[in-house]
């Protein structure tokens, strides 16, 4: 906490935490960086949250942005009125694993969507089959089209599929991604869906 506090504080706010990738750059900003003991749950009520998004989102040095992407819990929580009220025009990207109880929560989301004006470009089913980490091969574990149905019943265009790949978590957790991302049976689909989500 007390390096990246001395890193980022600065007269003008915030510095995200920032890696080169390619051509491009990634940053990040994440409540983990100011803790004392990232191992401990942050238990904030519904205001205290509030607060933190909305300084992430105006005391953060960002600089120039092709996107910014904000990863929030599952659910219609303070956190996704607070995101909504911050950047009204924002686009939305909803990820459901295929079992109904799943699909269900997520329709849920897409209701609370329409009804805050928020531009829904798709849905992605997450956990759908399990690669073999020696063969490749693809089981599913917990059924498939979950999110396909639930994309055709809310007429929104459904985004593709995501695969549990332990390999791909292993390079996560190395942080080796970038350099082997080859190896893993799952970024094809990740690259597709990327595809759509960013048209020319």
């Amino acid at each position: 906490k007390q390096w990246y506090q001395r890193r980022v504080r600065g007269e003008q706010g915030w510095l995200p935490l920032s890696a080169s990738v390619g051509k491009g750059r990634i940053s990040a900003v994440s409540l983990s960086f100011l803790v004392e003991n990232q191992d401990e749950a942050v238990i904030w009520r519904g205001p205290k949250k509030t607060a933190m998004i909305k300084q992430f989102l105006s005391d953060v040095c960002w600089g120039a942005l092709d996107y910014l992407l904000i990863d929030t819990p599952p659910g219609t929580s303070d956190e996704h009125m607070t995101i909504m009220e911050a950047i009204p025009n924002c686009s939305v990207v909803l990820v459901t694993s295929p079992q109904a109880v799943a699909a269900a929560d997520v329709l849920r989301q897409v209701t609370f969507c329409k009804k805050t004006n928020a531009n829904v470009l798709g849905i992605i089913e997450t956990m759908s089959g399990f690669v073999c980490p020696n063969c490749s091969d693809c089981g599913l574990l917990f059924g498939k089209g979950g999110g396909k149905r639930l994309a055709e019943y809310c007429n929104i265009e459904f985004l593709g599929y995501v695969p549990i790949d332990p390999n791909l978590s292993r390079l996560l957790d190395r942080g080796e991604l970038f350099k082997n991302f080859q190896s893993s049976a799952s970024i094809q689909s990740y690259t597709e869906i990327t595809k759509k989500l960013i048209k020319p």
